[in-house]
C-alpha cells in the first residue's frame, strides 16, 4: 500500500510530486480567502444594452412585417378587383370602388373620375403591386 498523505498535503500521484504552488486555487486553511468579484453593476449595464439591442431589432422586424402585410393586402385587393386589360409592368393604375362596393382598376386619373379613389399603384417586375400615392 502506498504512503497515505494527510488531507492538507497536495500531492499529484500522476506526476509523483507536490504541486500545491502550481494550483490556481488556495490549498490550505491559512491561504487568502477567495472572493468573487461583484458583477451586479456590470450585469445591469450590459443587460440594459442587450435588451435595447434586441428590442431595436424586434421593432425593425415588426415594422418590416407590417409593411409586408400591408403590401399583401393591397395586392389581394387589386388582384380581386375587376379589370378587363392586362396591366403593363411599370405603368401606374388607379383603384376605385363602385357604388356596389366592387373594386375596379383603371388608367383614368382620380381627378377625371367620380368614383371613390382607393389608391394608385404600379406593377413591378415581380408582378407585385406597389402603392405610389402615399
Amino acid at each position: 500500500m502506498p504512503d497515505k498523505k494527510p488531507d492538507q498535503v497536495v500531492y499529484n500521484e500522476e506526476k509523483d510530486k507536490y504541486d500545491a504552488g502550481l494550483l490556481p486555487y488556495a490549498t490550505n486553511a491559512s491561504a487568502p480567502k477567495i472572493t468573487s468579484n461583484d458583477l451586479t453593476g456590470w450585469k445591469k449595464t450590459n443587460i440594459h444594452k442587450a435588451n435595447h439591442q434586441i428590442k431595436t431589432k424586434y421593432d425593425k422586424l415588426k415594422s418590416a412585417y407590417e409593411d409586408l402585410m400591408q403590401q399583401y393586402e393591397y395586392n389581394k385587393l387589386i388582384y380581386n378587383a375587376e379589370f378587363s386589360f392586362e396591366p403593363i409592368v411599370g405603368q401606374v393604375y388607379h383603384l376605385y370602388v363602385k357604388d356596389n362596393n366592387q373594386s375596379f382598376l383603371s388608367i383614368i386619373q382620380p381627378d377625371e373620375c367620380s368614383f371613390k379613389h382607393k389608391g394608385s399603384f404600379k406593377l413591378n417586375d415581380d408582378k407585385v403591386w406597389e402603392r405610389v400615392d402615399n
